[in-house]
């Protein structure tokens, strides 16, 4: 099978399987603006030369993941073939990305049409534009990992792959469990109202960040994640990646999350029109 080029644009905070431990779900388009859900990936298993970063060009051979029925959905062939070939920088005020993410991947502005687009199992991942964003949220949530799960997951994976390096397993800890679930609340194109939970392993990531940096005063840490998301992001032509979770899929009455942001510098020369 011949190998997919990818511009990665989403990776989701890490969540933990029973069957693939924890993992990291990737999405981004190919160069003709459609998109690719690639699932699973052990993220932070994966050698330093293997790693790849929001808006780098991957390579690797997909097989469709049959136990997803969602049409983006892919599987890795092999985890040690997948690299990381080049990368897409933010110069000419990101005209690249603006091509690629603006111009070749569609761009909906109504909820309607991506939830009837999910129930039809057309999409399960797409750019979005909010005409109007009212408010960055967050809740509590449980602190720990699902003991059972986790027990179950580390039983699984105990048993050493003779076939495989397992050298990871020496030092791997599990990542911390997010306390917090953040949300964004918009309106679209036709003025419906919505609110939707942000997976960007990047929120998760600046609340940490900034956690440390508050000496684990969380309150602060959260009022910094609002900053950035809602105070910042909010300078910015922001637009939404979204994703479908394949639990609800095609069951939900609104079955799409943010799996991630894109904060684009607003285009100067539009101003000038």
């Amino acid at each position: 099978m011949a190998k997919e080029r990818i511009l990665v644009t989403v990776k989701t905070y890490p969540t933990l399987s029973r069957k693939y431990g924890e993992t990291v779900c990737t999405a981004g388009i190919r160069e003709d603006g459609s998109w690719v859900r690639i699932y699973p990936v052990p993220f932070r298993r994966l050698d330093e030369t293997e790693r790849y970063s929001k808006f780098d060009w991957i390579e690797c051979d997909l097989h469709r993941r049959i136990a997803d029925p969602r049409p983006e959905s892919y599987t890795p062939a092999e985890l040690s073939d997948l690299k990381q070939i080049g990368r897409v920088s933010t110069a000419d005020n990101w005209s690249e990305r603006r091509r690629l993410l603006l111009e070749k991947a569609q761009v909906y502005d109504r909820l309607d049409d991506v939830i009837e687009g999910a129930k039809a199992n057309e999409i399960s991942l797409a750019v979005f534009k909010p005409t109007t964003i009212t408010g960055f949220i967050w809740e509590n949530e449980d602190r720990e990992w699902d003991p059972k799960k986790l027990e179950e997951m580390r039983t699984l994976h105990s048993q050493l792959d003779l076939f495989e390096d397992n050298s990871w397993r020496e030092t791997f800890k599990v990542i911390p469990k997010l306390p917090y679930s953040f949300s964004y609340r918009f309106q679209d194109a036709m003025g419906r109202k919505s609110e939707l939970q942000v997976l960007d392993w990047e929120a998760g990531a600046l609340f940490w960040n900034c956690l440390e940096s508050t000496c684990g005063d969380e309150a602060q840490a959260l009022r910094k994640v609002h900053d950035k998301y809602f105070v910042s992001f909010l300078k910015t032509d922001l637009h939404f990646f979204l994703g479908t979770t394949q639990q609800f899929h095609s069951i939900a009455p609104n079955p799409w999350v943010i799996v991630g942001v894109f904060p684009i510098p607003r285009d100067s020369r539009l101003r000038l029109l």
